[in-house]
């Protein structure tokens, strides 16, 4: 499985090359977190780490896990011109799967994410296979990725399969344990859903 630590410039459709190759299926952290190296980014890295090995079969070549940090674009996000912002908008556009993952900001996403995702227009996601995921250090906050972020990336037309991924703080030690039961639920709508959209 491949890993990109960083995914800042455009990358072309991942379906076939000029030679009828099969690319790699790509799976894309956003982390919103403001800070980089986050326990954010890492837990997204994990989690589209677990979601590429169940989706392995997909395409005939080995999955593609890439990480986009805001932090890393945060001074260019709200300016008038954002070519940067606007290069990762687009390749965002173009993966199959895309982890958006946020702390929980005043019991929401962070409004680096928020302003982020401003940039798109209401259908710009179409196509991508979208998991919502929320690290909270407040177990009250567990419904906060279904309740603000899901609505959010549905409006951008973004397909959203499965319940979202909430990890609390205390569960950050036994990630592992967390995201094979999330699997052993979100998997199979992930398959589905993946096949489908390749299909279009």
């Amino acid at each position: 499985m491949t890993f990109t630590t960083e995914a800042t410039t455009a990358s072309p459709p991942a379906t076939a090359d000029d030679a009828g190759t099969p690319q790699a299926l790509r799976v894309v952290v956003l982390s919103g977190n403001p800070r980089a190296g986050s326990r954010t980014a890492a837990t997204g890295r994990a989690a589209a780490t677990a979601i590429a090995r169940v989706l392995a079969d997909v395409r005939a070549a080995e999955p593609r896990v890439e990480l986009v940090e805001l932090a890393d674009l945060a001074g260019e996000v709200l300016a008038p011109v954002h070519p940067r912002a606007d290069a990762v908008r687009a390749d965002l556009a173009r993966a199959d799967v895309v982890v958006v993952a946020t702390p929980v900001y005043k019991a929401s996403y962070t409004g680096l994410l928020k302003a982020f995702l401003d940039l798109y227009r209401a259908g710009d996601l179409r196509d991508v296979v979208a998991v919502p995921l929320v690290v909270s250090g407040n177990p009250a906050h567990a419904l906060a990725g279904e309740v603000h972020l899901r609505p959010l990336l549905v409006e951008l037309g973004a397909v959203v399969p499965t319940r979202a991924l909430t990890v609390t703080e205390a569960e950050l030690a036994d990630l592992d344990t967390v995201l094979e039961r999330w699997l052993a639920d979100a998997a199979p709508a992930l398959r589905s859903t993946v096949r489908t959209e390749a299909t279009r």
